[in-house]
């Protein structure tokens, strides 16, 4: 069947879901904001969204995971649309179509993805480089993880997610990414962490002191850090300690580790044939647990 002229004009991206590979929380500023850094990367799934360009501005959600989630003004991707079209005054817009796959309060970024992708068509629609400071100013005042999902490359991100490395290349990273089903919302676990307003643990990093060339010394470098949102987060999501203790059991498991504030947590594998039968099993074991295998870079 021959495709309409709607058809023809619709743009479509992928919000692909980001993973904190690390995550250390450096302390809380005055201001009440947590200064984190973190290595992150993104995976080979996400959501879709799709831009049927026009005079109305509009969204509707479908797919697997939209149960529970509302097309309106506290969506993130109408508010990154609206805060695009001030910044941007004269620009053009449309219809957005929303396919949700991800888990939602998940730790996996799945709304900053989503307006990230929303940024994204806006941007193409409009000739805009992803580069623009003013595209780069909007995605941060939408949300903290959104500017590092803009170009949804690896990198590290420090701050409260304004600050951003260089692209990383990274090698190929087999993951399992695994989600409980139990929502866990970033502020709970902030207020579970437990820091004051001026609190300090940890100086910044700053950079990865030498770029490691193989998937085993990126993994040898990230088990030497952690999540420090893990504790909190299972007090909040106790499922998430089964989740950690069932993906570091799997066959051939390198590393597990949780996400971002929780509840998806991933497990590293050495190639694509042990990350698919280790997410086989695990789906088996917990039909009610969301498994995918995947690839990180």
């Amino acid at each position: 069947m021959a495709a309409s002229a709607g058809d023809a004009l619709r743009l479509r991206t992928r919000a692909r879901a980001k993973v904190n590979l690390d995550l250390r929380v450096l302390g809380r500023r005055p201001d009440g904001y947590h200064e984190l850094e973190s290595l992150v990367a993104f995976a080979g799934i996400g959501d879709e969204l799709a831009l049927d360009p026009g005079p109305v501005l509009s969204l509707t959600i479908a797919g697997p995971r939209a149960a529970g989630l509302e097309a309106d003004d506290r969506n993130l991707v109408l508010r990154a649309a609206r805060a695009f079209g001030q910044a941007f005054p004269g620009t053009h817009a449309g219809a957005f179509h929303l396919t949700k796959r991800l888990p939602v309060a998940s730790g996996i970024g799945g709304g900053s993805a989503d307006a990230a992708a929303a940024l994204r068509l806006l941007a193409r629609l409009n000739d805009i480089a992803l580069s623009d400071p003013t595209l780069r100013e909007v995605a941060a005042g939408v949300g903290a993880d959104v500017p590092v999902c803009l170009e949804s490359r690896a990198r590290l991100m420090a701050g409260i997610g304004d600050r951003l490395g260089p692209a990383l290349r990274l090698p190929s990273l087999f993951a399992v990414l695994v989600n409980p089903g139990a929502p866990v919302e970033t502020v709970g676990v902030f207020r579970a962490l437990g820091l004051a307003a001026g609190d300090r643990l940890l100086a910044a990093g700053g950079s990865l002191p030498a770029l490691p060339a193989s998937a085993a010394e990126w993994r040898a470098v990230l088990a030497r850090s952690g999540n420090d949102l893990a504790v909190p987060a299972q007090r909040i999501a106790p499922e998430i300690g089964e989740v950690l203790e069932r993906l570091a059991a799997l066959p051939g498991s390198r590393l597990a580790r949780m996400s971002g504030s929780g509840a998806t947590c991933f497990a590293l594998f050495d190639d694509c044939v042990a990350s698919a039968a280790a997410a086989k099993a695990l789906a088996k074991q917990r039909p009610e647990w969301w498994v995918r295998a995947t690839l990180l870079r």
